[in-house]
């Protein structure tokens, strides 16, 4: 069987996560992700410009990963608090499964100057639009609950992202911050009076 681009370039993905669990992204070479994707250098330079052109491709489809996992395991007719347990509690199991990959989303990202900061804000948008989606449903507008405003959903987000990586930073599990991460995130979005 012939192996095809779309199978590189997953593959070199792969390896490029794995390669991530050893070192961050700043220390770690195209040699790292081959190595790890069992490819050749000519096969990487084949799919990608670059590492970073590597590691931008991989933060892309772990956003949709990320997006996608979380709405799926958000149960629409379940009372708003588990929703937003349910989700947080999504994101920290995708967290805890790839620590590796989320602190070099978290750290490393911002700085790669400007395409950093709109891989952040496109990041930060998924996410906005995603906690948008799951509140704007008729149980729970009639519990009083309303989609959270982009500020409001920034808010959440960065909250969310560096209390992960700090968590991360400090050998800690993520998802031990299920509770208070929910509660965090309930008292923001919790029906107003």
């Amino acid at each position: 069987m012939t192996v095809t681009a779309v199978d590189n370039r997953t593959r070199l993905l792969a390896g490029l996560s794995e390669a991530l669990r050893e070192r961050s992204y700043a220390e770690l070479t195209v040699a790292d992700v081959v190595r790890h994707a069992h490819t050749s250098k000519r096969t990487f330079y084949e799919q990608f410009a670059d590492k970073h052109d590597c590691f931008v491709a991989l933060l892309r489809l772990s956003n949709e990963e990320l997006s996608s996992s979380i709405a799926a395991a958000v149960d629409p007719a379940a009372p708003w608090q588990d929703q937003i347990r349910q989700g947080v509690g999504a994101l920290l199991s995708l967290v805890q499964a790839e620590p590796h990959l989320f602190l070099n989303w978290f750290r490393a990202v911002p700085a790669l100057g400007d395409e950093g900061r709109e891989l952040v804000r496109a990041g930060m948008a998924v996410f906005v639009d995603l906690m948008q989606a799951l509140a704007d449903t008729p149980d729970l507008q009639r519990a009083g609950v309303r989609p959270p405003t982009r500020e409001l959903g920034i808010i959440v987000f960065g909250g969310l992202r560096e209390l992960i990586a700090t968590a991360l930073e400090e050998g800690r599990e993520p998802e031990t911050l299920v509770e208070a991460a929910s509660d965090a995130v309930s008292a923001l979005l919790a029906p107003r009076a």
